[in-house]
């Protein structure tokens, strides 16, 4: 019986993953196959159909392993739910959330998951879950900050933390709509679109 190297198991699995993203990023799920994954993986179906058992199995993975390398993200938004200075950690916590968007594959792929989503419930209920804990981080930061007199407490943090939320999202899906815009240079419009929709008073003093 044939042993399984787990390192060398995982490194190829990786392998098939970071080739599949940049296909399906390239030319979307529907239009990428089966085959072309194969030979830019340089391998045979039999052996890809080895590591998963079908295309969409591959597209979940390159969310799924996302996710699993994110157990550094799920602890540094645990870690900005708990800090000390909510105001500082909600502007660290929107970074963290939006820099992917900067990274050349990622806006592609995000559009390209959310169309997939809609018609397949697991891909779904994986983006939704994530989507949450996002989302309820931001909340339960701008309702300490509020509680701390950092932030103007006539916001709501839900209905604050959703136009946060969508301000992100218009990162991803601006880059991979329209050529010309740059996430990585909007990023310091969007801290400071946030300090003055947030900190109306601060910026005000700031700037007298």
């Amino acid at each position: 019986m044939r042993t399984v190297d787990p390192a060398r198991h995982q490194a190829r699995r990786r392998h098939i993953i970071n080739i599949a993203a940049e296909l399906f990023a390239a030319k979307g799920f529907e239009r990428t196959t089966t085959a072309e994954i194969c030979k830019a993986a340089g391998m045979s179906a039999g052996n890809l159909f080895h590591y998963f058992p079908n295309k969409r199995a591959i597209f979940h993975a390159v969310f799924e392993d996302d996710e699993h390398d994110g157990a550094t993200k799920a602890g540094r938004l645990a870690a900005a739910r708990a800090a000390d200075d909510p105001w500082t950690a909600l502007l660290e916590t929107v970074d963290l959330l939006a820099s992917p968007s900067t990274e050349p594959l990622v806006p592609a792929l995000v559009m390209e998951a959310m169309v997939q989503a809609y018609r397949d419930p697991e891909l779904d209920a994986l983006l939704s879950r994530d989507n949450a804990e996002e989302r309820s981080t931001v909340t339960t930061l701008l309702q300490n900050a509020a509680a701390a007199g950092q932030i103007d407490t006539a916001l709501d943090p839900n209905d604050t933390a959703a136009w946060i939320m969508a301000l992100i999202a218009a990162l991803y899906t601006s880059a991979a709509t329209d050529p010309s815009f740059s996430p990585a240079d909007q990023l310091p419009t969007l801290r400071l679109i946030l300090r003055r929709f947030l900190r109306p008073d601060a910026v005000s003093q700031s700037e007298q």
